[in-house]
């Protein structure tokens, strides 16, 4: 865990995918074509918190969706890359302009698609449910499974490492 823990607290930038990741994996759709995804509110929290420490956050999703802009500006996540069937090449792109080595950051994701940038991630992380070849390549595995606390495990490991989870918690007591 050592080890995990040091890669954590070099983390500047943090990179989701999003079905799978920051949702179940579901998709609904209702008879008029719209687009529905259920979003977990404490990821949503350990997100906001970890901004609040000065880690960026970014999306990187091989779907388009309205309803992924609507939440990730919800969450004030301004770094959104989506219809990103090649993930690398948004992500490449993403620390390209945010000036970051790839060690600077976690990558997180749940299916083979994923495989490319969590091979060049500082820490690469699957979620619990996550394809078995993902948790292969992972550096470390969350204990909650996409969409239900999986990225609020991610927040809270770098916020630890970093020596910021304590504070961001105690500002609600």
């Amino acid at each position: 865990m050592q080890d995990i823990l040091a890669k954590a607290a070099q983390i500047k930038l943090v990179v989701f995918d999003v079905d799978g990741v920051l949702t179940d994996g579901s998709l609904f759709f209702g008879d008029n074509g719209m687009e529905y995804k259920a979003f977990y509110a404490r990821d949503g929290l350990g997100m906001k918190l970890l901004q609040r420490t000065g880690v960026e956050i970014a999306i990187i999703t091989a779907r388009n969706s309205q309803v992924v802009n609507h939440r990730m500006a919800n969450l004030d996540i301004k770094h959104v890359y989506q219809g990103k069937l090649d993930k690398l090449s948004g992500y490449l792109d993403l620390i390209g302009k945010l000036n970051l080595q790839p060690e600077q950051t976690a990558y997180v994701g749940d299916d083979v698609i994923d495989l490319p940038v969590l091979r060049r991630a500082g820490l690469a992380i699957a979620v619990a449910d996550a394809h078995p070849l993902v948790k292969q390549h992972a550096h470390w595995i969350t204990e909650h499974p996409g969409g239900r606390g999986a990225a609020r495990d991610v927040c809270e490991l770098i916020m630890q490492a970093q020596g910021t989870l304590e504070k961001q918690l105690h500002s609600f007591s």
